[in-house]
């Protein structure tokens, strides 16, 4: 019932930055916790980032705390990764997610894969060394 739509992935050497975006349908964005995820190929989803429905509270996995931020405005619909620093070992298919605020599953700090309901399609993130 919620879209999400990755964009922003590419080729970068290591060192150097990518801002993704994920753009959501709908009137109800700011009802949503929005989480960033990563998967290589043979290797589980990964939690990297959420962000709480008004953009006021982040959560970072210890390996991108200070490298990535997460952000979002509520007016374009629209969740941001920033990445800075990359290093070859981020590189992977990157998703966005969503699930409701209000419900139990909602926490922003429940990191699993079944706690978000929509899901993008993802978009790749490639850095060389």
């Amino acid at each position: 019932q919620v879209r999400l739509v990755e964009s922003g992935g590419g080729l970068v050497q290591a060192g150097g930055s990518l801002r993704l975006s994920c753009a959501a349908s709908g009137r109800t964005f700011s009802s949503y916790v929005i989480g960033w995820f990563r998967q290589a190929p043979g290797k589980t989803r990964e939690f990297r980032a959420a962000i709480s429905g008004n953009g006021g509270t982040t959560y970072y996995v210890d390996s991108v705390r200070g490298r990535f931020t997460i952000s979002r405005d509520n007016a374009k619909n629209t969740v941001y990764l920033q990445m800075n620093s990359l290093k070859p070992e981020d590189t992977a298919v990157y998703y966005c997610a969503a699930k409701p605020l209000l419900a139990q599953r909602g926490s922003l700090y429940d990191i699993s894969t079944p706690s978000y309901d929509y899901w993008g399609q993802g978009t790749q993130v490639t850095v060389s060394s």
